[in-house]
């Protein structure tokens, strides 16, 4: 068995030209989504990231600016920009680029975002909606994981999900989507003793983990759905995932590929939540 590639990239395009359309709609009624993007610092990701998102806006007709602030800003400024963006009606979506320097709180700032302008998906309004199965923002990277497998066709009611890792942005979130979606669902993490045991009895495995080429072929069970949402930077400055692509692909029906796998989709569902903070907005709701 040879797994049949998921393509990131290429769901991701079909997407966005859907949205394009939703968006030449939208700007018919004298509407234009507005997202607002703020970087602090000059972290090198994550200016590449912020690129990413605004060429992906571009394509898409969603508006978009970038607040670039000094890594020395005060937490109390930063948070005041932000109250000044949730007051603004023009703006429908405010993201922090994170992570943010140490001296200023993540939460505190991911608490203070309106959380109807909130398209990371990150606020705890947001998170709760999200865990009793309501309409919300759902957090970017979980949602195009389930994109991605629901583009073919895959079941996931009754099935086994295996999520390695239990991070806030992707992991715990993506174990709660699948739940949503019927799947039977087990956390692994770094405290699991006999990984192997969880991951063998698995029909879909989300790894999240961070550590690149962790899972080989001999993690999986013969069939299973691998979703690699790991980024590794190698020494000859190419990008892995956390899965052992060539070897597992031999065993796995279905596989996402590092890079053109998870990557490309968190970008079109933060805008696909823009859009989404749009119809909110302009709804009353």
């Amino acid at each position: 068995m040879v797994a049949e590639i998921i393509d990131g990239k290429k769901l991701s395009h079909e997407l966005k030209m859907k949205m394009k359309e939703e968006v030449n709609q939208l700007k018919k009624t004298g509407v234009t989504p507005h997202l607002t993007v703020i970087l602090v610092g000059d972290n090198p990701a994550s200016k590449s990231y912020v690129k990413g998102k605004e060429k992906a806006c571009e394509e898409t007709g969603i508006s978009s600016d970038l607040i670039e602030l000094n890594e020395t800003i005060t937490e109390d400024e930063l948070l005041a920009q932000i109250v000044k963006l949730n007051n603004d009606k023009s703006v429908h979506g405010i993201l922090v680029q994170l992570p943010l320097p140490n001296h200023i709180e993540e939460q505190k700032v991911i608490e203070i975002i309106s959380p109807e302008k909130d398209v990371d998906g990150f606020h705890p309004v947001n998170i709760g909606r999200m865990m009793t199965g309501q309409d919300t923002f759902l957090p970017c990277t979980p949602h195009g994981i389930i994109k991605m497998l629901k583009s073919k066709n895959i079941s996931i009611e009754g099935k086994h999900a295996v999520v390695l890792g239990r991070s806030n942005i992707v992991g715990k979130p993506v174990g709660q989507l699948l739940l949503n979606e019927n799947a039977t669902v087990t956390y692994c993490h770094s405290r699991t003793p006999n990984l192997k045991e969880y991951t063998k009895n698995a029909d879909i495995l989300v790894v999240a983990l961070g550590k690149a080429h962790f899972v080989d072929e001999n993690h999986i069970k013969e069939g299973a759905v691998v979703i690699d949402v790991g980024i590794n930077r190698t020494e000859d400055g190419s990008l892995t995932g956390d899965v052992n692509f060539d070897k597992v692909k031999e065993k796995a029906s279905y596989i996402t590929p590092v890079p053109r796998g998870v990557g490309p989709m968190t970008i079109t569902m933060l805008l696909s939540n823009t859009i989404k903070a749009v119809k909110g907005l302009t709804s009353g709701e």
